[in-house]
């Protein structure tokens, strides 16, 4: 990702309160391209979307980063929403939102592990697959 993501409607992408900041659902988009699109599938082994959930969660953490001064950092995730735009008869949302904790893990440390919300829906936004949205501890380094 070469640039932080840019809402794609009239809202912000992050909002600090203090040491938290509120990311908005950020889908699989790179420099504002949707990079993945459709329904997951039963069908489908879930490897296939993990470089989507990724994506995603990449971009969630890149727009809390964007609010924090230059001696911060972010310490945790305190909590993590995953939403899977889903055929109705997939079952596996659990292990597939564990893409994005994964990924956060790996960025921040065992902290990146939160309070997790995985939701199966019909279709979001431009047809992405996954949107996330998270809550992010800033401290002070």
């Amino acid at each position: 990702m070469t640039h932080p993501p840019v809402p794609q409607g009239n809202y912000v992408a992050a909002k600090r309160h203090g040491d938290l900041v509120h990311t908005s659902g950020m889908t699989p988009r790179d420099n504002g391209v949707l990079m993945f699109k459709g329904a997951v599938s039963p069908g489908v082994p879930l490897e296939s979307y993990q470089a989507a959930v990724e994506l995603a969660a990449k971009n969630a953490l890149a727009s809390a980063r964007l609010l924090m001064a230059p001696h911060e950092k972010v310490a945790g995730v305190l909590s993590l929403t995953v939403y899977i735009a889903a055929e109705p008869e997939f079952t596996a949302h659990a292990s597939l939102a564990d893409f994005a904790s994964t990924y956060l893990q790996r960025e921040i440390g065992d902290d990146g592990i939160g309070c997790r919300a995985t939701i199966g829906v019909a279709n979001l936004p431009g047809n992405a697959p996954v949107e996330i949205q998270l809550v992010a501890i800033i401290a002070h380094f």
